[in-house]
């Protein structure tokens, strides 16, 4: 075993501690998936059957179909709701928090810190607050039931604006932004070629997160759109309601509504990663 020396990092292998820890968080992840596809592959009784079996059923593809062709849920409408609010929501969050960032992390203007104070502030205002006040500006300007009414409000978010801005503030150097103005490029060629390189690891992390967000968001959506034109939380709430003994059949659809996730992270789960690890590391 590596020993570890004054200025030297210790390079030992972690102990079987740590990997059974690592085991341990990781079956405690899975397992709701896996109790999910465990109902979900039954009948309407395999949740009230005390000596169920911890071995999946063969229902799972029936039950699917079930939900897919139900006559109170439009699945394929509310999938296709679902990918664009949460993809147009997520673009925008992006470009204008990214926009947002960068004035308030290198820029100098009056009120620039009291401005950034405010933003942060309306990150401990309930939501629910606001919703009267929304649900009637929405219904003054005709977008109840319409998506425009859960794509407007959610176009950008504090959150995104304060992530943006720290991860500016330590990992965009004032000094590349100085050397681009003395070689001659204004302030949009700066923002473009010097600090949308240097943030891309972050506004890969803040667009999943927002993506995740937004596609699981049930709230809002459920308020101001209707039964016609639901996004997929709202359709299985309207396949719960019509199939309230059911539970194979909801958690089916629970576990359809999960696989475009599932499929996001697969594909992006390294550019996620490196975005959590550099905005941990400062400098």
């Amino acid at each position: 075993m590596a020993t570890k020396r004054k200025g030297m990092v210790n390079l030992s292998r972690p102990g079987y501690f740590v990997y059974g820890s690592l085991a341990a968080v990781m079956i405690a992840s899975l397992f709701p998936f896996y109790w999910s596809f465990l109902i979900g592959s039954g009948d309407a009784s395999t949740i009230r059957d005390p000596n169920m079996s911890w071995l999946p059923g063969g229902n799972f593809f029936a039950n699917a179909s079930t939900v897919i062709n139900a006559d109170a849920v439009n699945f394929w409408k509310a999938l296709g709701n679902s990918l664009i609010v949460s993809t147009t929501v997520s673009i925008t969050t992006v470009v204008l928090s990214t926009l947002a960032g960068y004035a308030f992390a290198k820029l100098r203007f009056k009120g620039s810190n009291w401005l950034f104070v405010a933003v942060i502030a309306t990150m401990a205002v309930p939501v629910q607050l606001g919703v009267v006040p929304l649900y009637i500006i929405m219904s003054r300007y005709g977008w109840t039931g319409s998506l425009w009414a859960v794509i407007i409000p959610a176009l950008v978010t504090a959150f995104g604006v304060f992530w943006m801005t720290q991860y500016m503030q330590q990992s965009l150097p004032t000094e590349l932004i100085e050397a681009a103005r003395v070689d001659g490029c204004n302030m949009i060629r700066t923002f473009w070629h010097v600090a949308i390189p240097a943030v891309r690891p972050a506004a890969a992390m803040l667009f999943l997160f927002t993506f995740v967000q937004s596609w699981n968001n049930f709230f809002w959506p459920f308020i101001v759109l209707d039964q016609s034109n639901p996004t997929l939380p709202v359709a299985l709430s309207i396949l719960q309601a019509s199939y309230f003994v059911d539970y194979s059949l909801v958690l089916a659809g629970v576990l359809l509504a999960t696989v475009p996730l599932l499929i996001l992270f697969i594909f992006t789960g390294r550019q996620l990663v490196s975005g959590i690890m550099a905005g941990a590391v400062k400098g």
